[in-house]
């Protein structure tokens, strides 16, 4: 299996144009998988440290232009993988924003750490499943249906949550106080300096580009 190394990842989302807000986004997500990645293999959890870091760090990688096109960015990162001859990556990039099938195996996958993950960020900052929800239904809950649709979604999300956390000596409100923000402040200067700014990036969010 052939996993793109940091650096690597970097340079993909700086081609894409990624914007700085979800650079942002994506280093805090990456930095929430690797702390569940590592505490689960610490329990005894066999997971790929390398494929939850990259995956993460790519999960939004046709995020902002989907922000032109109106794409279904999780389908279409997958898209983009797959042509990057990276599958088992586009496997959980795909399944970020709702996972294809929720396993009846008790350890937790890379594709379920990294939805979690994700489901956890809003924006740069780490959040409670409750507070994620509330934004979420107030940008996408357009109808009833839809609102259905995303307390379906949300429902699942704590369930996995609960199935994450049994292997945690920490709980799901003390997650935030275990971030490394030493390494995301590093990730965010070395991702700067890729672009050559050495200044650092914006992580401000444009009121008309929300995530």
């Amino acid at each position: 299996m052939e996993i793109p190394t940091k650096p690597a990842c970097f340079k993909m989302m700086n081609e894409m144009g990624m914007m700085d807000h979800i650079v942002a986004h994506s280093l805090m997500v990456c930095r929430v998988s690797i702390l569940l990645a590592d505490t689960l293999a610490g329990q005894g959890i066999s997971i790929d440290r390398r494929l939850v870091s990259s995956s993460s760090l790519l999960h939004d990688i046709t995020k902002t232009r989907s922000f032109s096109t109106g794409e279904n960015h999780a389908l279409t990162g997958d898209t983009f993988l797959r042509e990057k001859n990276y599958p088992e990556l586009a496997s959980i990039v795909g399944a970020h924003v709702r996972l294809s099938a929720y396993s009846s195996s008790t350890n937790p996958s890379e594709t379920e750490i990294v939805n979690y993950a994700d489901k956890r960020v809003l924006h740069d900052q780490v959040v409670t499943l409750k507070e994620r929800m509330t934004y979420i239904l107030e940008r996408y809950g357009k109808s009833r249906e839809m609102d259905r649709k995303l307390q379906l979604l949300w429902d699942k999300t704590v369930e996995l949550e609960t199935k994450l956390f049994e292997f945690m000596p920490f709980s799901p409100d003390e997650l935030e106080h275990h971030i490394d923000m030493e390494k995301y402040r590093a990730d965010l200067i070395a991702y700067g300096r890729l672009c050559g700014r050495n200044d650092g990036i914006v992580t401000e969010v444009p009121a008309d580009r929300l995530i």
